[in-house]
């Protein structure tokens, strides 16, 4: 890479995040352009009663630190994608993951909405712009997404985005509305600075 390239070249932070078994680690690897780093680990029996395998008893494997992936946008900008930790005792790694973060995606299964909360009150309690991916399983009831956005009581303005966390396509689409939600976000917090001055 020449100089002139690695002054201008940006890299961009994005958490993905979001409850126990609801897709992350599969977004991230279905959108990574390189082989991406996981430390999944196998569930075991001394987790058995912190663990709630409700909905995911299926489930035999657990990140328990993070996942990352890349996806180049062009020749100075990529997007480094952050998987987060789903499970409770897990989560005090999200400080140091959400450090520089541009933004987060927030997947959710509609099966187990609930386990959305807590994801979606870090990111407006530290005013971290994100997006709600719901990640459309097979057999799981369709949901519009402005249902969605109502269940989850979610801020106006924050969007629902419908995906399948399995294809590269439609992971795409969901960080591309993150990064222009992020943008929005950003203009209208400096407008609000500059009309306060």
């Amino acid at each position: 890479m020449d100089s002139a390239r690695s002054d201008s070249f940006m890299a961009l932070k994005i958490l993905v995040a979001g409850g126990f078994g609801v897709g992350k680690t599969t977004l991230v690897g279905s959108v990574s352009e390189i082989r991406p780093l996981s430390t999944e680990e196998r569930l075991t029996e001394a987790g058995r009663p912190v663990d709630r395998l409700d909905g995911v008893q299926h489930k035999t494997t657990t990140t328990v630190a993070m996942d990352f992936g890349r996806i180049t946008i062009h020749d100075d900008l990529a997007l480094y994608l952050f998987g987060t930790p789903g499970q409770d005792r897990f989560w005090f790694l999200w400080d140091e993951l959400a450090q520089g973060a541009l933004g987060a995606v927030v997947l959710a299964d509609t099966r187990r909405l609930a386990d959305s909360f807590a994801a979606i009150d870090y990111f407006e309690h530290r005013s971290i712009p994100f997006v709600v991916a719901v990640n459309c399983f097979d057999g799981a009831r369709a949901h519009r997404a402005d249902e969605v956005a109502r269940a989850l009581d979610l801020d106006p303005g924050t969007p629902v985005v419908l995906c399948d966390a399995r294809d590269r396509a439609s992971c795409k689409e969901v960080l591309i509305r993150l990064v222009e939600h992020a943008a929005s976000s950003y203009e209208a917090r400096l407008s609000a600075n500059a009309s306060s001055v």
